[in-house]
């Protein structure tokens, strides 16, 4: 006799840094990759000239597991395994995050996200699912999830598109439909191309920090 695969809601905790100068500043929230931790991209947003104005925000995503054989925690945010449904455990956990603490530190209805590798689908989800337009997206390494229509899409008022010339997983057609599909929503689209491999660099963070100065 075959078993049956069935699946169950369960109670779990997020993880989340933030910093805030103050109260009542915009909100930049940023998304890991894959086998990354929130600490990983919080430096990230730290390297953000200008990021000192506003409130950074770190998720950490929901599954957990040691490098290697290292104790160092790191985090995926789904695996092909019960994918649809980490999708929807994923956008729900995240917009806690960002409704709570735009609550807590009386933040400015201006919000900005940003993502890595596998953290750019978690931004695209977050501001498709989060009822209110976004100002921003800052996208580097990862595709727009194809669930995603225009409509869907059209929540983003603008979005930085980034590119290493050497990436070998985000390729320039990935880059080039990504681009498409945003302008065909109406979104604002900058791409920036520069070389590198699949990395957060120096360079990519000056293409954000002109991008955030834009918003």
């Amino acid at each position: 006799m075959a078993f049956v695969e069935r699946s169950i809601e369960a109670i779990t905790h997020g993880r989340y840094l933030v910093e805030a100068p103050k109260a009542g500043l915009p909100v930049l929230a940023g998304f890991h990759g894959y086998g990354e931790s929130a600490e990983m991209q919080f430096t990230r947003l730290r390297s953000i000239e200008g990021s000192d104005r506003w409130l950074l925000l770190s998720l950490q995503g929901l599954h957990r597991f040691y490098r290697g054989r290292s104790n160092e925690v790191v985090a995926s945010w789904m695996t092909s395994q019960g994918r649809e449904l980490a999708i929807a455990d994923n956008t729900l956990y995240a917009a806690k995050v960002i409704n709570a603490v735009a609550k807590e530190y009386s933040c400015t209805n201006s919000l900005v996200l940003s993502g890595f590798s596998q953290g750019v689908a978690m931004a695209f989800r977050t501001a498709a699912g989060l009822g209110r337009p976004v100002d921003g997206i800052m996208a580097l390494g990862g595709d727009v999830p194809p669930e995603l229509d225009a409509n869907a899409l059209s929540h983003i008022r603008a979005a930085l598109i980034g590119r290493g010339n050497n990436d070998e997983w985000y390729t320039a057609g990935k880059l080039a439909a990504d681009e498409r599909r945003l302008r065909e929503a109406c979104v604002r689209v900058d791409v920036f191309l520069f070389d590198a491999a699949h990395e957060w660099t120096p360079e990519f963070s000056r293409a954000a920090t002109r991008f955030l100065n834009s918003i």
